[in-house]
């Protein structure tokens, strides 16, 4: 599985195809932009994903993320992982 350091992962943003598969309540705490599928949902809603984009996927720790980049590479899709997550991305300085 392919992965993205947090320190990557903040450098460029901006320019990455952001999948943010954390509930509702936790992307309202700290909204980073991009699409919005929450895991519980993704298997259901994986066709609003585009096979031609690489998906930058993220979530708290990292490790759902993990299990979502695992769901989308099965059905085709390009994804990495944002190694320790939002826990990571904001212990950064």
């Amino acid at each position: 599985m392919l992965s993205i350091s947090a320190n990557d992962f903040k450098e460029n943003l901006s320019a990455l195809s952001l999948l943010d598969i954390r509930t509702p309540r936790e992307r309202a705490d700290f909204d980073l932009g991009g699409i919005h599928i929450p895991l519980d949902d993704l298997l259901t809603r994986i066709d609003e994903l585009n096979t031609s984009t690489k998906y930058t996927v993220i979530c708290y720790n990292g490790t759902q993320s993990q299990i979502a980049c695992r769901l989308m590479t099965a059905k085709g899709l390009q994804a990495q992982n944002v190694s320790g997550g939002l826990e990571a991305y904001l212990s950064l300085p």
